[in-house]
Protein backbone atom coordinates (compact mmCIF):
# COMPACT_ATOMS: atom_id res chain seq x y z
CA UNK A 1 0.00 0.00 0.00
CA UNK A 2 2.58 2.26 -0.55
CA UNK A 3 2.52 4.83 -3.71
CA UNK A 4 5.50 5.55 -5.79
CA UNK A 5 7.36 8.36 -5.36
CA UNK A 6 10.71 8.27 -6.36
CA UNK A 7 13.46 10.42 -4.51
CA UNK A 8 16.77 10.89 -5.25
CA UNK A 9 19.66 9.15 -3.08
CA UNK A 10 22.95 9.21 -4.61
CA UNK A 11 25.20 10.12 -2.06
CA UNK A 12 22.77 9.92 0.30
CA UNK A 13 21.98 6.06 0.50
CA UNK A 14 24.19 3.41 1.37
CA UNK A 15 23.52 -0.56 0.19
CA UNK A 16 25.59 -2.85 1.82
CA UNK A 17 24.47 -6.07 0.20
CA UNK A 18 25.02 -3.97 -3.24
CA UNK A 19 22.22 -5.22 -5.72
CA UNK A 20 22.20 -8.56 -4.25
CA UNK A 21 18.47 -9.89 -3.15
CA UNK A 22 17.64 -13.47 -1.99
CA UNK A 23 16.00 -15.98 -4.94
CA UNK A 24 12.52 -17.14 -4.41
CA UNK A 25 12.43 -19.67 -1.42
CA UNK A 26 16.27 -18.85 -0.21
CA UNK A 27 16.72 -16.32 2.26
CA UNK A 28 19.73 -13.87 2.57
CA UNK A 29 21.58 -13.44 6.29
CA UNK A 30 21.88 -9.78 6.15
CA UNK A 31 22.86 -9.91 10.69
CA UNK A 32 24.13 -12.11 12.48
CA UNK A 33 20.53 -14.28 13.36
CA UNK A 34 18.88 -12.16 10.92
CA UNK A 35 17.44 -13.49 7.68
CA UNK A 36 16.31 -11.56 4.68
CA UNK A 37 13.48 -13.33 2.11
CA UNK A 38 11.40 -11.97 -0.91
CA UNK A 39 7.80 -13.19 -1.70
CA UNK A 40 5.91 -11.55 -4.75
CA UNK A 41 3.20 -9.29 -5.00
CA UNK A 42 0.78 -9.09 -7.98
CA UNK A 43 0.96 -5.38 -7.71
CA UNK A 44 3.40 -2.46 -9.33
CA UNK A 45 5.07 -2.66 -5.95
CA UNK A 46 6.23 -6.17 -7.04
CA UNK A 47 7.38 -7.82 -3.57
CA UNK A 48 7.91 -7.47 -0.27
CA UNK A 49 10.37 -8.17 2.10
CA UNK A 50 10.15 -10.61 5.08
CA UNK A 51 12.38 -11.57 7.75
CA UNK A 52 13.38 -14.91 9.64
CA UNK A 53 14.98 -14.16 13.52
CA UNK A 54 17.51 -16.80 14.71
CA UNK A 55 15.41 -17.44 18.05
CA UNK A 56 14.99 -19.52 21.30
CA UNK A 57 12.44 -20.01 23.28
CA UNK A 58 11.65 -21.71 26.72
CA UNK A 59 14.60 -23.49 25.55
CA UNK A 60 13.87 -24.77 22.02
CA UNK A 61 15.67 -23.19 19.43
CA UNK A 62 13.40 -22.26 16.66
CA UNK A 63 12.45 -19.58 14.68
CA UNK A 64 10.61 -16.26 14.47
CA UNK A 65 8.56 -14.79 11.20
CA UNK A 66 8.36 -10.73 10.68
CA UNK A 67 5.69 -10.18 8.44
CA UNK A 68 3.93 -13.02 6.68
CA UNK A 69 3.17 -11.99 2.47
CA UNK A 70 -0.61 -12.34 0.93
CA UNK A 71 -2.39 -15.14 1.01
CA UNK A 72 -2.19 -16.87 -1.98
CA UNK A 73 -0.61 -20.37 -3.72
CA UNK A 74 2.40 -18.78 -4.67
CA UNK A 75 3.09 -17.38 -1.13
CA UNK A 76 2.44 -20.66 0.07
CA UNK A 77 4.47 -22.25 -2.05
CA UNK A 78 7.56 -20.13 -1.50
CA UNK A 79 7.51 -20.74 1.87
CA UNK A 80 6.84 -24.50 2.03
CA UNK A 81 10.74 -23.97 0.13
CA UNK A 82 12.02 -22.03 2.73
CA UNK A 83 10.41 -24.34 5.70
CA UNK A 84 12.12 -27.13 3.34
CA UNK A 85 15.51 -25.59 2.81
CA UNK A 86 16.60 -22.75 5.12
CA UNK A 87 15.25 -23.90 8.54
CA UNK A 88 17.97 -26.33 9.30
CA UNK A 89 15.22 -28.39 10.71
CA UNK A 90 13.84 -26.08 13.50
CA UNK A 91 10.53 -24.86 14.37
CA UNK A 92 8.70 -21.69 13.85
CA UNK A 93 7.09 -20.50 17.29
CA UNK A 94 6.26 -17.12 16.68
CA UNK A 95 5.05 -14.90 14.15
CA UNK A 96 5.46 -11.25 14.29
CA UNK A 97 3.26 -8.90 12.14
CA UNK A 98 4.46 -5.06 11.44
CA UNK A 99 1.06 -3.59 10.89
CA UNK A 100 -2.41 -4.71 9.20
CA UNK A 101 -1.95 -4.39 5.41
CA UNK A 102 -2.62 -7.63 3.41
CA UNK A 103 1.40 -8.02 2.22
CA UNK A 104 2.00 -8.22 5.58
CA UNK A 105 -1.04 -10.17 7.57
CA UNK A 106 -2.31 -11.78 4.67
CA UNK A 107 -0.80 -15.36 5.53
CA UNK A 108 -0.82 -15.37 9.74
CA UNK A 109 -3.55 -17.65 9.97
CA UNK A 110 -1.99 -20.58 7.46
CA UNK A 111 1.59 -20.17 9.23
CA UNK A 112 0.33 -19.82 12.58
CA UNK A 113 -1.68 -22.82 12.49
CA UNK A 114 1.22 -24.84 10.54
CA UNK A 115 3.33 -24.25 13.07
CA UNK A 116 1.16 -24.08 16.03
CA UNK A 117 3.02 -20.61 16.33
CA UNK A 118 1.43 -17.05 18.64
CA UNK A 119 1.04 -13.86 16.36
CA UNK A 120 2.68 -10.72 18.03
CA UNK A 121 1.10 -7.88 16.24
CA UNK A 122 -0.76 -4.41 18.14
CA UNK A 123 -4.09 -4.72 19.07
CA UNK A 124 -5.53 -1.67 16.95
CA UNK A 125 -4.17 -3.94 13.91
CA UNK A 126 -4.97 -6.86 14.88
CA UNK A 127 -8.54 -5.89 15.49
CA UNK A 128 -8.81 -3.98 12.27
CA UNK A 129 -7.49 -6.92 10.24
CA UNK A 130 -10.04 -8.72 11.52
CA UNK A 131 -12.98 -6.81 10.66
CA UNK A 132 -11.97 -6.09 7.47
CA UNK A 133 -11.25 -9.61 6.94
CA UNK A 134 -14.93 -10.81 7.28
CA UNK A 135 -17.55 -10.20 5.43
CA UNK A 136 -19.12 -7.17 7.11
CA UNK A 137 -15.75 -5.53 7.38
CA UNK A 138 -14.77 -6.15 3.38
CA UNK A 139 -18.92 -5.03 2.32
CA UNK A 140 -18.09 -1.64 4.44
CA UNK A 141 -14.76 -0.81 1.78
CA UNK A 142 -17.56 -1.54 -1.22
CA UNK A 143 -21.02 -0.77 -0.19
CA UNK A 144 -23.66 0.75 -2.22
CA UNK A 145 -24.31 4.23 -3.72
CA UNK A 146 -25.13 6.83 -1.50
CA UNK A 147 -24.77 4.04 1.35
CA UNK A 148 -20.75 4.88 2.86
CA UNK A 149 -17.77 3.18 2.02
CA UNK A 150 -15.19 4.41 -0.01
CA UNK A 151 -16.29 5.19 -3.11
CA UNK A 152 -18.76 7.68 -1.68
CA UNK A 153 -16.09 8.97 0.42
CA UNK A 154 -14.03 9.65 -3.37
CA UNK A 155 -17.07 10.79 -4.67
CA UNK A 156 -17.55 13.49 -2.10
CA UNK A 157 -14.10 14.68 -2.66
CA UNK A 158 -14.53 15.17 -6.55
CA UNK A 159 -13.78 11.07 -8.04
CA UNK A 160 -16.89 11.63 -10.03
CA UNK A 161 -15.84 8.71 -13.08
CA UNK A 162 -18.55 6.08 -13.17
CA UNK A 163 -16.67 3.78 -13.63
CA UNK A 164 -13.90 4.32 -11.30
CA UNK A 165 -16.46 4.25 -8.40
CA UNK A 166 -18.13 1.33 -9.72
CA UNK A 167 -14.65 -0.33 -9.79
CA UNK A 168 -14.43 0.74 -6.29
CA UNK A 169 -17.46 -0.43 -5.07
CA UNK A 170 -16.71 -4.00 -6.71
CA UNK A 171 -13.80 -4.16 -4.75
CA UNK A 172 -16.11 -5.07 -1.36
CA UNK A 173 -13.54 -8.68 -1.43
CA UNK A 174 -10.34 -6.89 -1.97
CA UNK A 175 -8.91 -6.93 1.72
CA UNK A 176 -10.25 -10.36 2.20
CA UNK A 177 -9.00 -12.20 -0.48
CA UNK A 178 -5.35 -11.58 0.55
CA UNK A 179 -6.17 -12.18 4.06
CA UNK A 180 -8.61 -14.82 4.25
CA UNK A 181 -8.40 -14.94 7.87
CA UNK A 182 -6.86 -13.81 11.15
CA UNK A 183 -5.48 -15.94 14.18
CA UNK A 184 -8.55 -15.99 16.84
CA UNK A 185 -5.78 -15.40 19.48
CA UNK A 186 -2.79 -12.91 19.55
CA UNK A 187 0.27 -11.36 21.49
CA UNK A 188 -0.18 -7.96 22.04
CA UNK A 189 2.61 -5.71 21.52
CA UNK A 190 3.01 -1.97 22.50
CA UNK A 191 5.31 0.93 22.17
CA UNK A 192 8.85 0.81 23.85
CA UNK A 193 7.98 -3.27 24.89
CA UNK A 194 11.77 -5.14 24.66
CA UNK A 195 11.18 -8.34 22.86
CA UNK A 196 14.52 -10.94 24.19
CA UNK A 197 14.40 -13.09 20.54
CA UNK A 198 17.08 -15.23 20.34
CA UNK A 199 18.86 -13.88 23.17
CA UNK A 200 18.99 -10.43 22.05
CA UNK A 201 16.46 -7.40 22.76
CA UNK A 202 14.54 -5.95 19.87
CA UNK A 203 12.54 -2.84 21.07
CA UNK A 204 9.18 -1.79 19.47
CA UNK A 205 8.76 1.63 17.81
CA UNK A 206 5.46 2.03 17.05
CA UNK A 207 4.44 4.58 14.36
CA UNK A 208 1.18 5.76 13.07
CA UNK A 209 0.01 7.57 9.78
CA UNK A 210 0.43 4.47 7.60
CA UNK A 211 -1.28 1.69 9.74
CA UNK A 212 -3.23 2.49 12.75
CA UNK A 213 -0.37 1.19 15.14
CA UNK A 214 2.69 0.00 13.14
CA UNK A 215 5.64 -1.81 14.84
CA UNK A 216 9.21 -1.38 14.04
CA UNK A 217 12.04 -3.68 15.74
CA UNK A 218 15.24 -2.23 16.99
CA UNK A 219 18.35 -4.05 18.35
CA UNK A 220 21.04 -1.92 19.39
CA UNK A 221 23.06 -4.93 19.78
CA UNK A 222 23.52 -5.94 15.84
CA UNK A 223 22.65 -2.08 14.92
CA UNK A 224 19.45 -3.16 12.78
CA UNK A 225 16.19 -1.88 12.40
CA UNK A 226 13.17 -3.89 10.94
CA UNK A 227 11.47 -0.99 9.64
CA UNK A 228 8.66 -2.29 7.80
CA UNK A 229 7.11 0.16 6.11
CA UNK A 230 7.63 3.25 7.76
CA UNK A 231 11.10 3.88 6.28
CA UNK A 232 11.92 2.61 2.46
CA UNK A 233 14.97 3.86 0.60
CA UNK A 234 13.34 4.59 -2.70
CA UNK A 235 9.64 5.55 -2.58
CA UNK A 236 7.65 7.14 -0.01
CA UNK A 237 5.54 5.50 2.28
CA UNK A 238 1.42 5.90 1.07
CA UNK A 239 -0.42 8.08 3.98
CA UNK A 240 -4.19 8.43 3.04
CA UNK A 241 -7.35 9.45 4.97
CA UNK A 242 -9.86 6.58 4.36
CA UNK A 243 -13.96 6.91 4.89
CA UNK A 244 -13.95 5.69 8.66
CA UNK A 245 -12.05 8.44 9.70
CA UNK A 246 -12.73 11.07 6.69
CA UNK A 247 -11.06 13.90 8.95
CA UNK A 248 -8.17 12.32 9.92
CA UNK A 249 -4.63 13.63 9.94
CA UNK A 250 -2.03 10.65 8.59
CA UNK A 251 0.39 12.81 7.57
CA UNK A 252 0.74 14.84 10.47
CA UNK A 253 0.93 11.30 12.65
CA UNK A 254 3.56 9.82 9.77
CA UNK A 255 5.43 13.04 10.34
CA UNK A 256 5.61 13.08 13.90
CA UNK A 257 6.73 9.34 14.24
CA UNK A 258 9.63 9.63 12.00
CA UNK A 259 11.16 11.32 14.33
CA UNK A 260 10.97 8.43 16.70
CA UNK A 261 14.05 7.05 14.70
CA UNK A 262 16.22 9.73 14.52
CA UNK A 263 17.72 8.85 18.18
CA UNK A 264 19.01 5.81 16.74
CA UNK A 265 22.21 5.87 15.30
CA UNK A 266 22.17 6.24 11.35
CA UNK A 267 25.28 3.43 10.89
CA UNK A 268 22.07 1.25 12.05
CA UNK A 269 21.45 -1.04 8.87
CA UNK A 270 17.70 -0.46 8.08
CA UNK A 271 15.64 -3.79 6.78
CA UNK A 272 12.29 -2.24 4.92
CA UNK A 273 9.39 -4.08 3.69
CA UNK A 274 10.34 -2.64 0.25
CA UNK A 275 13.59 -2.56 -1.64
CA UNK A 276 17.15 -3.11 -0.59
CA UNK A 277 18.56 -2.93 3.36
CA UNK A 278 20.02 0.47 3.81
CA UNK A 279 22.49 2.64 5.65
CA UNK A 280 21.85 6.45 6.09
CA UNK A 281 18.83 6.40 7.98
CA UNK A 282 18.33 10.40 9.20
CA UNK A 283 19.30 11.49 5.75
CA UNK A 284 16.51 9.85 4.55
CA UNK A 285 14.41 10.76 7.13
CA UNK A 286 15.34 14.29 6.07
CA UNK A 287 14.25 13.80 2.47
CA UNK A 288 10.94 12.42 3.20
CA UNK A 289 10.21 14.98 5.19
CA UNK A 290 11.25 17.70 2.56
CA UNK A 291 9.43 15.42 -0.01
CA UNK A 292 6.37 15.93 1.95
CA UNK A 293 6.85 20.11 2.54
CA UNK A 294 7.48 20.34 -1.29
CA UNK A 295 4.23 18.40 -1.91
CA UNK A 296 2.12 20.53 0.59
CA UNK A 297 3.38 23.64 -0.77
CA UNK A 298 2.02 22.30 -4.05
CA UNK A 299 -0.94 21.38 -2.59
CA UNK A 300 -1.38 24.86 -0.82
CA UNK A 301 -0.52 26.13 -4.17
CA UNK A 302 -3.24 24.64 -6.09
CA UNK A 303 -6.06 25.74 -3.58
CA UNK A 304 -5.26 29.32 -4.53
CA UNK A 305 -9.04 28.54 -5.85
CA UNK A 306 -11.12 26.07 -4.50
CA UNK A 307 -10.08 22.91 -5.28
CA UNK A 308 -11.35 19.44 -4.41
CA UNK A 309 -9.22 16.05 -4.04
CA UNK A 310 -9.36 14.58 -7.49
CA UNK A 311 -8.07 17.91 -8.51
CA UNK A 312 -5.21 17.66 -6.16
CA UNK A 313 -4.10 13.81 -7.22
CA UNK A 314 -2.22 15.38 -10.72
CA UNK A 315 -0.74 17.91 -8.81
CA UNK A 316 0.98 14.89 -6.24
CA UNK A 317 1.38 12.20 -9.02
CA UNK A 318 2.58 12.85 -12.22
CA UNK A 319 1.72 9.79 -14.04
CA UNK A 320 -1.37 7.48 -15.15
CA UNK A 321 -2.91 5.79 -12.29
CA UNK A 322 -4.62 2.85 -12.22
CA UNK A 323 -8.04 2.02 -10.40
CA UNK A 324 -5.68 0.35 -7.44
CA UNK A 325 -3.36 3.29 -7.38
CA UNK A 326 -6.22 5.73 -7.79
CA UNK A 327 -7.58 4.77 -4.61
CA UNK A 328 -4.40 5.40 -2.57
CA UNK A 329 -3.32 8.59 -4.70
CA UNK A 330 -6.85 9.98 -3.61
CA UNK A 331 -6.20 8.69 -0.11
CA UNK A 332 -2.86 10.48 -0.08
CA UNK A 333 -4.33 13.59 -1.20
CA UNK A 334 -6.79 13.99 1.22
CA UNK A 335 -4.35 13.46 3.72
CA UNK A 336 -2.27 16.55 2.34
CA UNK A 337 -5.56 18.69 2.22
CA UNK A 338 -6.60 17.07 5.64
CA UNK A 339 -3.17 18.38 7.17
CA UNK A 340 -2.92 22.17 5.59
CA UNK A 341 -6.91 22.19 7.19
CA UNK A 342 -5.80 21.07 10.75
CA UNK A 343 -3.30 23.57 10.58
CA UNK A 344 -5.19 26.63 9.65
CA UNK A 345 -3.39 26.83 6.09
CA UNK A 346 -6.97 25.91 4.21
CA UNK A 347 -10.37 26.74 4.34
CA UNK A 348 -13.34 23.85 3.61
CA UNK A 349 -16.58 23.84 2.43
CA UNK A 350 -19.14 21.54 1.04
CA UNK A 351 -21.05 22.54 -1.76
CA UNK A 352 -23.83 22.53 -3.55
CA UNK A 353 -22.51 19.22 -5.71
CA UNK A 354 -22.05 17.57 -2.96
CA UNK A 355 -18.12 18.08 -3.34
CA UNK A 356 -15.94 19.36 -0.42
CA UNK A 357 -13.31 21.86 -2.33
CA UNK A 358 -10.53 23.28 -0.17
CA UNK A 359 -9.07 27.20 -0.55
CA UNK A 360 -6.11 28.93 0.79
CA UNK A 361 -6.76 31.34 3.61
Amino acid sequence: MKTQIQSSNEGVIHYPLGERVPEAGACVEVAPGVRWLRMRLPFALDHINLWLLRDEIDGVQAWTIVDCGIANDETKSAWEQVFATQLEGLPVLRVIVTHMHPDHVGLSQWLCEKWNAALWISMTDYLTAQWLSHKEGGAAIGVRAGSGGSADHFQKHGLSAPEDLEKIRARANYYSNMVPGIPRQYRRIVDGEKISIGGREWKVIMGYGHAPEHASLYCQEIGVLISGDMLLPRISTNVSVYDADPDADPLGLYLDSLDKYLPLPDATLVLPSHGKPFQGMKPRINQLKAHHEDRLAETLGACKKPAHAREIVPVLFKRELDIHQMTFAMGEAIAHLNYLLRRGKLHRQLCDDGVLRFSAQ
